[in-house]
C-alpha cells in the first residue's frame, strides 16, 4: 500500500471507487458477452431447424455440421453434435425470442403484457448457456416451465448445481401448491406473494432417517441441515429459531420452527407433523400465529403466516379447517425417500465414535 493510500482519505476513496467501477464494468461486459453468445446460438438453432423443415439430412447431420465448423474454427469447443442439438432446442423453445424482441421493447410502455414478454426475453439471454442446457433437457416442449426456471435462476443467482437440484425435485410442479386460506385472510397482493412462496409437497430428500422416525428426530434432522431446508423453503427465508417460546396466558407454548421472510416482510411459524393432517392442528397453529403477532412481530412487519407440514393430508379436510380460521395458514405435505433400516442405522458409527477413532489413530502415528 502506497503512502497516499495510508494518509490521504480522499485519494483512498477514489482508488476504492475505481476498483468498484472496474468490477461493475467487468460484470456488465461478461453479461454482454453471454448475451451475444446466446443470440448467436439461437440463430444457429433457427438455421438448423429450418434445414430440418426443408430437407431430410439424416441422423448424421449434426455430426457433419460439427465437423465442418470445427474445420473453420479449430480452437472453438462449442460446436459438438450435442451442443448443436441444444442450439436447435433453444430456438424451438423460444422461437419468437429474437424476432419480436426489439418490437416489444419499443412497445413495452403501452401494455403490461408487452413488458412481461420483454422481461422474459431479457431473462432468456442473461443466464449462462450451461444453465440453459439443463433447463432444455428437463423442460422439452414446455416453454412456460422453462421460463419459470430461467426467471428463478436470474432472480436467485442459482448455480448450475442448485438449478439441477430444483429441476430434479420438480419445483415448477410444486411451487405455490399448498392448501391455504391466504385469499380469505390477506389483501390480494400479500395473498399472491404468500401463496407463491409455498410448495406441495416439500422435498426432504436431503435428510437421512431411520424408517420409523419420530417428530423429534425429523425436526433435529431439519435443523442439522438448515441450509438445505432454507433452500427448499425458497428465496428470502431466514432461520430465527427452533422451539421458540410464546406465552399464552399462564402457559408457555413452543413453536416448532420460526422463520422470517424478507420478501414478504413477515414471520412464518412452521409446525412439523410426522402423521396425517388433523383439523386440530390448524387451531393450534393459528394460536401460535396470533401469539407471534402480539409478542414478536414489529409494527412495520406484515401479518405472520403459519405453515403446517404433514406427512400426508386430506386436502378437503385441510381446506375446511383453514376456512374456519381467521389467521393466514397453509398446509403442505412432505416427501422423504432416504430412509434406512432400523437395524442398519443402529450399526452405523456415531460422530463421537468416528472422532474417537481418528484421535486414537493420530495418537498411534
Amino acid at each position: 500500500m502506497t503512502r497516499l493510500m495510508k494518509t490521504d482519505e480522499k485519494y483512498k476513496r477514489w482508488i476504492t471507487d475505481i476498483s468498484k467501477r472496474f468490477k461493475q464494468s467487468q460484470l456488465k461486459a461478461a453479461v454482454r458477452v453471454n448475451t451475444e453468445m446466446l443470440l448467436f446460438y439461437w440463430g444457429i438453432g433457427r438455421d438448423i431447424s429450418a434445414f430440418y423443415e426443408n430437407a431430410s439430412y439424416g441422423s448424421e447431420f449434426y455430426k457433419t455440421i460439427s465437423t465442418d465448423l470445427k474445420d473453420i474454427f479449430p480452437s472453438i469447443k462449442s460446436f459438438s453434435p450435442t451442443n448443436l442439438k441444444y442450439m436447435r432446442y433453444f430456438y424451438e423453445m423460444y422461437p419468437e425470442a429474437v424476432i419480436n424482441r426489439q418490437q416489444l421493447v419499443d412497445e413495452s410502455s403501452d401494455a403490461g403484457n408487452g413488458q412481461q414478454l420483454v422481461d422474459n426475453f431479457n431473462a432468456i439471454f442473461q443466464i449462462p448457456w450451461g444453465h440453459h442446457v439443463q433447463i432444455l433437457g428437463k423442460c422439452r416442449g414446455n416453454a412456460e416451465k422453462a421460463l419459470f426456471y430461467v426467471r428463478k435462476t436470474l432472480e436467485n443467482n442459482w448455480s448450475r448445481a442448485t438449478l439441477l437440484n430444483f429441476l430434479d425435485t420438480d419445483l415448477y410442479e410444486r411451487q405455490g401448491k399448498a392448501v391455504t386460506n391466504f385469499a380469505l385472510t390477506l389483501p390480494k397482493e400479500q395473498s399472491d406473494l404468500a401463496q407463491a412462496m409455498t410448495k406441495d409437497p416439500y422435498n426432504f430428500d436431503f435428510l437421512t432417517l431411520r424408517e420409523h422416525y419420530d417428530e423429534k428426530e425429523l425436526k433435529d434432522a431439519l435443523i442439522s441441515k438448515v441450509e438445505n431446508f432454507l433452500m427448499e423453503l425458497g428465496t428470502g427465508f431466514a432461520y430465527m429459531g427452533r422451539e421458540v417460546m410464546v406465552k399464552i396466558g399462564d402457559t408457555e407454548k413452543y413453536i416448532d420452527l420460526l422463520f422470517y421472510n424478507a420478501r414478504r416482510h413477515c414471520y412464518v411459524a412452521i409446525e412439523v407433523k410426522t402423521g396425517k393432517f388433523d383439523s386440530s392442528y390448524a387451531g393450534q397453529l393459528g394460536t401460535y400465529v396470533v401469539a407471534v403477532n402480539h409478542q414478536i412481530k414489529m409494527e412495520e412487519d406484515n401479518p405472520t403466516i403459519g405453515l403446517l407440514v404433514c406427512k400426508d393430508m386430506d386436502k378437503v379436510e385441510a381446506q375446511y379447517a383453514l376456512e374456519a380460521s381467521s389467521q393466514p395458514l397453509g398446509v403442505s405435505s412432505y416427501v422423504l425417500s432416504k430412509l434406512i433400516p432400523e437395524e442398519f442405522k443402529g450399526s452405523l458409527p456415531t460422530i463421537e465414535e468416528i472422532e474417537a477413532e481418528l484421535t486414537d489413530h493420530k495418537a498411534n502415528d
